[in-house]
């Protein structure tokens, strides 16, 4: 299991990493869509009704191709992107946590979840049509806020975040991975050659109180898609949402965090940049 693990990780790492330091976002956006739309194919298969997956599939893709062929005219004009993004933001600000405490994770069925997904995939786009470290910088609070809570839930995780949902995760994990992106996030605001990074913009541009709070909210709405994304799974009486990445068990097992992080992350480059 371990080496199919890291085997299949290391593949991945092979096919992603190139396509974030070319000058082209394209391929970018067209690999990141390939992931979101079969991400968008296991969903809708977890849902009661799974008549859909396919089509989930193919909206997302093909809803990603229209937008890929815009911006290679255009720019997205900014009002209706910053709306959209705004309410994806909401959305899991004000729904998601609704959604777990109801132990509701099918309402909407396959078109939200098309929505949802569609609307990381243009967040991780358009990071990277900013550049290589907005992307990064981006991705890092969530990799860090995940590593860092697994680390502290496992060596002081006494009281239960959520245990109906996911009974390994902790109050004390939580906390110690919002501490850690705050700590990370203050070193590398202070590094000149990151000045674009999220962390040099939300601390820099919004001062230290707020873009900390900022910090945290990204971290608990990261943990928020985990949560909702081990609602489902638990709803459908699987452990993995496909087994389409070997040792690791589905797309969406690997992105759940992002799903909700990421258009919030590009909401914060919208209104600061």
């Amino acid at each position: 299991m371990l080496a199919r693990r890291v085997a299949t990780a290391i593949v991945l790492l092979a096919i992603l990493l190139p396509t974030i330091f070319i000058d082209s976002p394209m391929p970018w956006g067209v690999l990141t869509l390939a992931f979101l739309g079969a991400a968008a194919w296991e969903w809708a298969r977890l849902l009661p009704a799974a008549g859909s997956p396919w089509k989930a599939a193919a909206i997302v893709v093909g809803l990603g191709a229209v937008g890929l062929g815009w911006r290679l005219q255009a720019e997205w004009p900014v009002l209706p992107l910053k709306l959209l993004v705004a309410g994806l933001v909401l959305f899991w600000i004000c729904i998601g946590p609704l959604r777990l405490r109801r132990h509701d994770s099918h309402q909407g069925g396959w078109v939200l979840a098309v929505l949802l997904l569609f609307g990381c995939w243009l967040a991780l786009y358009e990071l990277r049509v900013r550049g290589a470290v907005p992307l990064l910088s981006s991705l890092m609070v969530v990799w860090v806020a995940d590593i860092a809570a697994y680390f502290c839930g496992r060596a002081w995780g006494r009281r239960k975040l959520a245990p109906a949902i996911s009974p390994g995760k902790s109050w004390e994990g939580a906390v110690g991975g919002a501490m850690a992106v705050v700590t990370v996030s203050v070193v590398i605001a202070n590094i000149p050659a990151l000045s674009e990074s999220l962390q040099a913009i939300l601390l820099g541009r919004s001062g230290l109180a707020i873009g900390v709070m900022g910090l945290i909210a990204i971290t608990a709405l990261s943990i928020v898609g985990d949560l909702h994304e081990s609602l489902l799974k638990r709803q459908a009486g699987v452990k993995d949402s496909s087994q389409l990445l070997p040792g690791h068990g589905g797309v969406l097992d690997r992105i759940d965090a992002l799903i909700p992080a990421m258009p919030a992350a590009l909401l914060i480059y919208l209104v600061l940049t």
